[in-house]
């Protein structure tokens, strides 16, 4: 009979014990769905080269607590690829446009420059990449110099050459990241281009962790490319805001994946879709008319209207006002855009379009503060607060 209650206790304390482990798994999740509940879901989205990443990358270098030196050093690699992956374009588009243009001779590099050219188009076409040393730098430098590629260069639109060409081209910075003990700078690693595969996320608040008067948001970047919208579905539920970068700058480009289809209007057609989305029927739509620093360069040079959305522009001036000019013409597009797009059970939900440089840092400080502001107003107003 002793042994009986003495197992009855033992079992008891068990289920005890039990209980309170569950409670507390409870109680936790219960904390947790609380908190989760203050924390706003931010989805950032656009086409291939819109930018986002770079938006992605400021948020950590001005939110939180930036890259040590350990995820510094990650992208030597991706830098010394960008710049191999460059000169390779730069090198094989002379090749082809000496053969297709018809003033061809200005696309003919020189003869001492033809067997450095030869060199690192081999290097820029390997799956690996050797490390950029000095005596590399050197010969890169000789042949970015070279008039034919500097012609061709002047054509990257056509050839697919990413933004950061210039940059990285530069002879201190090329000089820099060939050094034995370089550590890419916050500057190098903005600039640094990979494509984003799957989905990164980033907790992070505007205001500061501390300051109780901030939101907290999550914000979700993923792959802009076509083959990788498919990931990006099971994102858009429970969304408070969409983020949608569109490259502005890019209405006379074609997409990497699809020379046949101009980047402006792939950014257009995509722009419209998730506009029609039934889970964002009350979702903010925040629009970051993106990489305004190429745009106000190229516009005076290139017409706008070399996009078919864009073919009823008509230019009224020259220098500063024209670009002013254009780029209220492209906002106006994507403003129509939106209302046409939305339902109109749907006009309420908040809709704000900013002009966006993602490489300027204090601009997009700037722009956050004010998606935070608008964000905080909406919530207010949505809890009859205001």
């Amino acid at each position: 009979m002793g042994l009986l209650c003495s197992r009855n206790r033992h079992y008891n304390q068990a289920d005890a014990e039990e209980n309170a482990q569950t409670a507390e798994i409870e109680r936790r999740i219960e904390q947790e769905t609380k908190a989760e509940k203050h924390i706003q879901k931010l989805l950032l989205l656009g086409a291939g080269e819109s930018g986002k990443s770079t938006i992605f990358k400021q948020i950590k270098l001005l939110f939180q607590t930036g890259f040590d030196e350990a995820e510094l050093k990650g992208y030597i690699s991706v830098i010394h690829a960008n710049v191999y992956q460059t000169i390779k374009l730069l090198h094989d588009g002379s090749k082809e446009l000496a053969q297709s243009d018809k003033d061809s001779s200005k696309y003919v590099l020189s003869s001492d420059n033809k067997e450095i050219g030869e060199k690192l188009s081999e290097i820029g076409g390997r799956l690996e990449y050797p490390r950029l040393t000095k005596e590399l730098a050197q010969d890169i430098e000789t042949l970015w110099k070279d008039p034919a590629i500097q012609e061709t260069y002047a054509r990257g639109n056509e050839l697919q050459v990413p933004d950061c060409a210039h940059y990285f081209m530069e002879n201190e910075n090329l000089q820099r990241l060939s050094d034995s003990n370089y550590v890419p700078t916050k500057e190098d690693v903005l600039y640094a281009r990979v494509r984003t595969t799957g989905v990164v996320e980033i907790q992070f608040s505007p205001v500061g962790e501390n300051k109780k008067s901030g939101e907290v948001y999550r914000l979700f970047d993923v792959g802009g490319q076509r083959n990788e919208r498919r990931k990006w579905i099971h994102l858009f539920e429970g969304v408070t805001a969409v983020i949608f970068c569109a490259a502005i700058s890019e209405y006379d480009q074609t997409l990497f994946e699809d020379d046949n289809k101009n980047r402006m209007m792939e950014t257009k057609e995509l722009f419209e879709w998730v506009l029609k989305q039934p889970c964002f029927e009350k979702t903010s739509f925040m629009l970051f008319l993106n990489k305004f620093d190429i745009f106000e360069k190229k516009v005076l040079k290139v017409p706008l209207n070399a996009c078919e959305w864009f073919k009823d522009y008509q230019p009224v001036s020259t220098g500063k006002q024209e670009i002013e000019h254009a780029y209220e013409f492209v906002k106006k597009k994507f403003e129509e855009m939106y209302f046409q797009s939305t339902a109109p059970d749907r006009v309420d939900r908040v809709f704000k379009i900013y002009r966006t440089t993602a490489l300027d840092q204090k601009l997009v400080k700037k722009t956050f503060k004010l998606v935070d502001e608008t964000l905080r107003r909406r919530n207010l107003f949505e809890a009859g607060l205001l």
